[in-house]
């Protein structure tokens, strides 16, 4: 099970490391191994001499590849935020006297709240 935890949770050190150079590594051998194994074992139904052809090939990877792509790349993509949109990193989530509070704090101020994270230290 851990060696599943390990091929399918990114790494969230940034950087290219020699663990993750492994993991790709790993990954795309254990994908080419599955795609092999399921290319020739369409190839034995009556869908093989379709596959064979230039577009039965092109669906082929386009059907398999493409949503793999996703999983291989796990570690090599943007990071996401580790917060949620409306949540800043490291906040307590508030109770709804406190959102209410934040939200009534420019109330019938002509003058708008500070922008760009002013908020009160």
């Amino acid at each position: 099970m851990r060696t599943w935890q390990w091929l399918t949770r990114p790494d969230p050190s940034p950087g290219l490391s020699r663990t993750k150079l492994v993991r790709l590594a790993v990954r795309v051998l254990l994908f080419a191994l599955v795609a092999t194994l399921i290319s020739s074992l369409l190839s034995l139904t009556p869908l093989g001499p379709y596959l064979n052809t230039w577009w039965g090939s092109l669906l082929f990877i386009l059907v398999l590849y493409v949503p793999v792509a996703r999983y291989l790349m796990l570690d090599l993509g943007p990071r996401r935020p580790a917060a949620g949109p409306g949540r800043m990193q490291g906040q307590a989530v508030s109770t709804s006297a406190q959102r209410r509070k934040e939200r009534n704090r420019y109330a019938g101020v002509k003058k708008s709240g500070p922008r760009y994270g002013g908020g009160r230290r």
